[in-house]
């Protein structure tokens, strides 16, 4: 387990157990003292716990992960998705790209795609990314085959997306052949939602200005339910998951959603 896993895995545990204890940290992880308090220390510091005498508490402010420790969760099946979700774009389509782990696979395969992300550069852009988000902006923009498109706002310190008013300006004005959308839950019934209304707002301005939208999702945000409501279930034109729950997807099969499982 490497030290962005650990870190993770801590701000997991914290959460879930609201007070954590060096001692009792380092056996459960299978390693040293010393480094549980390097951890505590490190995550101290980023102001994502507190430190106690022996231990750790949660911060306010540590509502959800920082997007560099969730990457490493559910990291194998978020890839195949990814994959999976990049070979639905041809040539010449404006995507809309939202933030998040899963969203962040896909603009990764997009890079990847050799058929035609290899062409010279001097035969102009073969897709076109719109983007709230300043990590797949930064990962797409030295691609010279991709266009890149943010939105502008206000940046949001955990998601990295740019959220906000001066966000949805420019959203207001740009058609997408289809947009990603990375979610918090989605359900067959609800639709699909997140846990801040801010992200909520961009994603459903994304989804409005989309001819196809596709949600991807792993396993474990299906049938769930988060705060805000991004779109109901009849906007979902496809939903792109693992193949860990084949029941909850059937459930979206049933109302009308087309299932990719990667």
């Amino acid at each position: 387990m490497n030290r962005y896993e650990r870190h993770g895995e801590l701000l997991r545990l914290l959460a879930e157990r609201k007070q954590l204890e060096v001692e009792a940290v380092a056996d459960e992880l299978g390693v040293s003292t010393a480094t549980v308090r390097r951890d505590f220390d490190q995550l101290a510091e980023q102001r994502l716990l507190v430190r106690t005498r022996g231990g750790a508490l949660p911060t306010d402010t540590a509502y959800d992960l920082p997007l560099r420790y969730k990457s490493v969760r559910e990291s194998a099946e978020k890839e195949r998705i990814g994959k999976a979700t990049a070979a639905m774009v041809e040539r010449g389509m404006v995507v809309g790209l939202n933030g998040g782990t899963t969203t962040t696979e896909v603009a990764r395969a997009l890079a990847a795609r050799g058929d035609w992300l290899d062409d010279a550069p001097g035969d102009g852009p073969a897709v076109t990314v719109v983007t709230n988000a300043l990590n797949i902006a930064h990962e797409l923009a030295v691609r010279p085959q991709v266009k890149v498109v943010t939105t502008g706002g206000v940046a949001m310190p955990l998601s990295y997306e740019l959220v906000g008013p001066l966000a949805g300006r420019i959203l207001r004005d740009i058609s997408l052949d289809i947009a990603f959308l990375g979610v918090d839950a989605v359900d067959p019934r609800r639709g699909a939602s997140a846990r801040s209304e801010h992200e909520a707002d961009i994603n459903s301005m994304l989804a409005a200005q989309a001819d196809r939208l596709v949600v991807v999702a792993d396993s474990s945000k299906l049938g769930g339910n988060a705060f805000v409501r991004i779109c109901g279930p009849s906007a979902i034109d496809t939903l792109v998951t693992d193949d860990r729950a084949p029941q909850k997807a059937k459930e979206f099969e049933e109302r009308g959603i087309s299932v990719v499982q990667a």
